[in-house]
């Protein structure tokens, strides 16, 4: 048997730089808690914000705190779709070359001229996971699901450092072709 992982479903969500945040929200807003993640140091904030694109929009899209340097929208190719604009799978943090969208807040908006993504599924590891797992940091593993819609991710993407935690990131979509729920475990199978 290989590694298991929990399975952590990432509906849409943003991540907000400073100053984006300022212009949605107000000059010296600061994210409020609402929930902690697993990944050390991140929370599901309060505050949320409408996405609107060429073909539809979206209302009250959770914000993953703290601020990052850059603004990043993390959606699914069906919110893609949705939405009118073609997001491509990217790793987080590779931004350039990728669509914008409007933002909407309650003090402000903000039109993106770039930053949204359909996240590169991954593994979330600390150091002595990826020990124990046999992986490393930018590996590219296979993840087998099993249960009702058993079937195998391929070229999955180990994340591993001190602010990584064991988890398995998909998107809805995918969650959803392999009936996954949060917290069901798939298993490792190194290439």
């Amino acid at each position: 048997m290989g590694y298991k992982v929990p399975v952590g479903i990432s509906n849409k969500h943003l991540h907000l730089s400073r100053q984006d945040l300022a212009a949605l929200f107000g000059e010296g807003h600061e994210l409020t808690p609402y929930k902690e993640l697993v990944q050390p140091g991140q929370y599901a904030a309060q505050e949320q914000v409408d996405l609107v694109g060429p073909k539809g929009a979206f209302k009250n899209i959770r914000i993953i705190g703290p601020t990052r340097p850059e603004t990043q929208v993390e959606i699914s190719k069906t919110d893609a779709r949705a939405l009118g604009i073609e997001a491509p799978v990217r790793e987080s943090g590779k931004l350039t070359g990728t669509p914008g969208i409007k933002l909407v807040g309650p003090k402000g908006e903000v039109e993106l001229p770039a930053g949204v993504i359909v996240a590169l599924r991954h593994i979330h590891l600390s150091p002595a996971q990826a020990k124990e797992a046999g992986v490393a940091d930018k590996d590219l593993v296979d993840v087998k699901a099993h249960g009702t819609r058993p079937l195998i991710f391929e070229d999955v993407l180990i994340r591993s450092g001190d602010a990584h935690y064991r988890e398995f990131h998909v998107d809805t979509d995918e969650a959803n072709a392999a009936g996954l729920a949060n917290s069901d475990e798939v298993e490792i199978i190194k290439k």
